[in-house]
């Protein structure tokens, strides 16, 4: 039996090392926050490093602000992640749902492929020659219909369809419910905590997209938000000698990332009590 002593040294220990770990978490964002609000001057008299800043200025997201391709970038970002993520949602459900049902013929040969394209891929040139011959290149599609489909979105709504109550299931059939009506009416409203958590990881996985745009666009106007912030971070950066100027380029960068990171933020509180219950689907029941 532990000793009540003890049982708090350990409490002490695991809050000294959580709140050790969430602060070397929000370190880096507050460092990128402060330089991107913070006067040039006071950066350089504080040797480049700053985290509470004295003076405040919002020219480097005004300046952002008046770039129309930023502005673009921005559009296509949120037209893949709002279009992109439905369409997920859709061909994971219609995917999901019967091989969650025992009584699929081939049930186990279909989940060995899921499985399958887990661990190998078809590769880059050819993938790449599937999106050319198919018409997709230059287009924002492109960075949709390649990634409709994640086979661990799948077995983990798999997972959950398999653990709803049967009896739900079969009083519906008695009814005269046919299976997609079955999936529409039950299984995809018993099932909001594992489309929240399947949809914030689609939805992220769009909002960062990067390797298949500069993979299949070459347009500047089809760029989504991701590959316009790395090309103002990779930069080059150039000698200031006048430490009054306004907007310097690393108060740029850093908006830039704040500009592209602050939707998910503000989104993710939404539907944290969601996610954290889909994050433990099968812990019970497993």
């Amino acid at each position: 039996m532990v000793k009540p002593g003890l049982d708090r040294i350990f409490n002490v220990l695991m809050y000294a090392v959580l709140m050790a770990v969430g602060a070397a978490a929000l370190f880096p964002l507050l460092y990128v926050v402060s330089v991107s609000i913070t006067p040039y001057a006071e950066v350089m008299r504080n040797g480049g490093f700053i985290l509470i800043p004295r003076q405040i200025t919002f020219a480097a997201y005004a300046e952002l602000l008046k770039q129309n391709y930023l502005l673009t970038s921005f559009n296509v970002t949120v037209f893949i992640t709002v279009v992109g993520t439905l369409i997920n949602l859709a061909i994971t459900c219609l995917f999901a749902y019967p091989l969650s049902r025992k009584n699929l013929p081939l049930r186990s040969f279909f989940l060995f492929l899921v499985v399958f394209t887990m661990l190998f891929g078809g590769g880059m040139i050819p993938t790449y020659l599937i999106v050319k011959q198919t018409g997709l290149l230059d287009s924002v599609w492109a960075m949709i219909v390649p990634t409709a489909l994640s086979a661990f979105n799948l077995l983990i709504l798999k997972s959950f369809f398999e653990n709803l109550p049967e009896e739900i299931f079969e009083s519906a059939r008695m009814d005269g419910a046919k299976e997609f009506r079955i999936l529409l009416g039950i299984a995809i409203p018993l099932s909001l905590p594992a489309l929240f958590t399947v949809g914030l990881f689609y939805m992220v996985g769009h909002w960062n997209e990067f390797f298949q745009a500069i993979m299949y666009i070459t347009k500047r106007e089809l760029h989504p938000l991701q590959v316009i912030v790395r090309e103002m971070l990779t930069k080059s950066q150039t000698v200031v000698d006048n430490v009054d100027e306004v907007i310097p380029t690393t108060s740029l960068q850093m908006a830039s990332v704040i500009y592209a990171s602050l939707p998910i933020i503000v989104v993710y509180p939404f539907i944290q009590k969601h996610f954290s219950k889909g994050m433990v689907i099968g812990a019970i029941k497993g």
